[in-house]
């Protein structure tokens, strides 16, 4: 085939793609009056069917200013209050539930499953083209946890032409929160061994600790489906495992993100399988050491913030703390111009 129908041919895929997506119609989402969610199917992978979901929240202002959110682990998007208070600075709020999480799970799925970080690059791709088809031209991604070990490692590919204008991380998933063994010796191990033995499933554990710092019926302030975040996390797989750890030495290395980052991260990190009121006042999910550390390697623009005894999601902190995140992201948004 000559480079000249190569070329009339990719036009005709993009331009079928562009209008599957159009047509694709949002729908009334089960957060209720004033959010909105489309299911776009995308090209199916080695456990066939998957599915991507694009939530939207439109501010009542005339603008062309958006976020774009991305979930963490066991997660999915329901921080409402968030999106209305983006919505009401004049930002229109997108998130994105990943291929395998949230509304994106399909009944056949394991929950979560991932063999390269890149897999999610594209529901990414897609939720921003979208966005910018609804009149958004300047739009900032902010990413929690495991969605900020993706969203850099995204940022970082596409570089030379960053589709977006900042990146603010919620407490990013930049290392394994482990002792020296686990960390140098057995996830390499098993990492390597996730490249032949995929499906070997790997325990998270059996701590509920978090999860009750979060919920309304135990410690926290918040209700969501435990059905999509689960109360303990599942086992992973060694394929998830390598996916993560090839992730982290990538970011090890120091990345060239160009645009401004927001690097936000608790005060202290607190341990223990069981809750205690220490939980309400730090992260019980990774090393806040290890996120200063490598978090400042990303870029040559990045401003670090350390939000008083904030939870591991920071906007589920209690209120004094979750004012402190509000305030600097606007003020961090401000400075870097990206509020006009």
């Amino acid at each position: 085939m000559s480079s000249y129908m190569k070329r009339i041919v990719l036009a005709v895929l993009c331009w079928t793609a562009g209008l599957f997506f159009a047509l694709a119609q949002y729908q009334p989402d089960r957060l209720g009056e004033g959010f909105e969610s489309k299911q776009l199917e995308m090209p199916d992978d080695y456990s066939g069917r998957v599915v991507t979901t694009l939530v939207r929240s439109a501010s009542k202002c005339d603008t062309h200013k958006a976020i774009l959110y991305v979930h963490g682990y066991n997660d999915y998007f329901f921080q409402k209050n968030m999106a209305q208070i983006f919505n009401d600075s004049c930002f229109n709020f997108y998130a994105v539930d990943l291929r395998k999480y949230g509304r994106s799970l399909l009944p056949e799925q394991t929950p979560f499953e991932v063999r390269d970080l890149q897999e999610y690059f594209a529901d990414i791709d897609t939720a921003l083209s979208i966005m910018r088809e609804e009149g958004n031209t300047e739009i900032v991604l902010m990413a929690h946890s495991t969605g900020g070990l993706i969203t850099s490692l995204y940022c970082e590919a596409h570089r030379d032409n960053l589709p977006v204008q900042g990146l603010i991380l919620n407490s990013p998933f930049l290392d394994m929160n482990m002792n020296g063994f686990y960390e140098k010796v057995l996830v390499p191990v098993v990492s390597a061994w996730g490249r032949c033995f995929k499906h070997t499933k790997i325990s998270q554990g059996n701590s509920t600790a978090y999860a009750e710092s979060l919920l309304k019926d135990y410690h926290g302030e918040w209700e969501y489906d435990t059905n999509l975040k689960f109360m303990v996390s599942p086992p992973v797989s060694a394929a998830w495992l390598r996916a993560i750890h090839r992730g982290h030495k990538q970011i090890h290395k120091g990345l060239h993100i160009p645009c401004p980052i927001l690097l936000m991260y608790s005060s202290q990190s607190v341990h223990g399988d069981k809750w205690t009121p220490q939980h309400q006042s730090g992260d019980a999910v990774l090393d806040v050491k290890d996120i200063a550390r490598y978090g400042r390697t990303l870029g040559p623009h990045v401003t670090e913030f350390e939000v008083p005894e904030g939870l591991h999601d920071l906007v589920l902190s209690k209120s004094s703390s979750r004012a402190a995140v509000y305030t600097e992201m606007f003020r961090w948004l401000r400075a870097n111009g990206l509020t006009r």
